[in-house]
């Protein structure tokens, strides 16, 4: 077991800390194994962008070495020389493109591909002399990438001494998460005429959901990200993925509500029970959302139920708004004795992420990717291999 936080800020100990992240870098790494078969024959990358969803590069980028991983996707340079520490040998592709000149170069002094996404970038990645790079062709998302006749004049051009040697092209979906969705083969079959002009070159259109839509959407090398993590990738059906990361809470006070009484700010919550409320040392300061509180948010006019945590072999439901570094649980159902130093479940084996998330009226990307720095963070599992 191992206790860091060296990508996320100052290490804090579990002594002075509210709260604990426990990573469990085993199970993400049999996440990855289970993701690269279904890709099989293509290759998988892992994304690993945002310091790896808020796991950690550091830490969560061997695992996957040595769970064979071996290409990564980030979004900013910076990230890529976080990925190149980590796994000197790994191939690193930089997602938001050469941005600038000075980017450029260090993109290039370091190795990494870049993601040309623009004519600018292409025009700016030539100048640089920087080596290989990906093409991004945007088939239907409009959000970053060239167009499809951006991509056929590329094509033409990119000859002789000038040609920039592309090693891959991609795209990304829009609507996996719904494989039903008509944009998806739209996507594919613009995607299809792309890769026809780029013969011979590696291409890349799924991601986590494209994954496990399969088939011909996991060209030959296929970009996991929230599914590494244990997160839900497709929206209908059960999660095959193994949690990675459980979240749990100190319990700071333990105190008893006459019926009639109420908890929280606004006094959103008024109790119709006597209840037990348990005040846990986590809140919005922490990524633990404030939209997820049991009362006086505007999302439980649309859904009643806030989130649950879970204490003592019982799911227990967030009782009042949750504030920036507290939050009630309704413990009253709980047997057995819960005194401060207790810890309470907030996600992970019995609360899933992504449930919360939804209780939240957001996604499990987000709640990962937002995790606080006053977490102590443990992790387990070894180096996934």
């Amino acid at each position: 077991m191992q206790t860091d936080l060296a990508a996320a800020g100052p290490a804090v100990h579990g002594s002075i800390a509210g709260a604990r992240l426990t990573i469990d870098l085993g199970a993400l790494a049999a996440n990855y194994r289970a993701l690269a078969a279904r890709s099989a024959p293509a290759e998988t990358a892992a994304v690993v962008k945002a310091d790896a969803y808020g796991l950690g590069i550091a830490h969560a980028v061997p695992a996957l070495w040595s769970a064979g991983c071996r290409t990564f996707f980030v979004a900013y340079p910076a990230e890529g020389l976080a990925v190149r520490t980590a796994a000197p040998g790994a191939r690193v592709f930089v997602l938001s493109g050469p941005m600038n000149e000075k980017a450029a170069g260090i993109i290039a002094g370091a190795g990494l591909i870049p993601v040309l996404n623009t004519a600018e970038d292409i025009t700016l990645w030539r100048r640089a002399a920087g080596g290989p790079a990906a093409l991004h062709v945007d088939t239907g998302m409009n959000r970053l990438g060239v167009s499809e006749s951006e991509a056929a004049a590329f094509a033409a051009e990119n000859t002789g001494d000038a040609a920039i040697p592309l090693t891959l092209v991609m795209s990304h979906l829009a609507c996996a998460d719904d494989p039903g969705h008509p944009l998806n083969r739209q996507q594919i079959e613009s995607f299809q005429r792309v890769e026809a002009l780029f013969e011979g070159i590696d291409s890349s259109l799924a991601n986590s959901a494209g994954i496990m839509i399969g088939g011909d959407f996991r060209c030959t090398l296929t970009r996991a990200g929230i599914a590494l993590y244990g997160g839900r990738a497709v929206n209908a059906g059960d999660n095959p993925m193994l949690p990675v990361v459980t979240a749990e809470a100190h319990i700071l006070q333990v105190r008893r509500v006459p019926a009639g009484g109420v908890v929280g700010y606004g006094a959103a919550a008024k109790l119709e029970r006597d209840t037990v409320v348990a005040i846990a040392a986590t809140g919005y300061a922490d990524g633990y959302h404030r939209s997820a509180s049991g009362a006086g948010v505007p999302l439980r006019g649309v859904a009643a139920q806030g989130a649950c945590g879970f204490l003592a072999g019982k799911r227990v439901p967030v009782v009042g708004r949750v504030s920036m570094d507290l939050t009630a649980f309704d413990i009253t159902d709980c047997t057995k004795n819960i005194v401060p130093g207790d810890r309470i479940e907030l996600f992970g084996a019995n609360i899933p992420l992504d449930e919360v998330a939804e209780a939240a009226g957001t996604i499990g990307y987000e709640l990962l990717t937002g995790l606080g720095r006053r977490y102590e963070r443990v992790y387990v599992g070894g180096s996934g291999g």
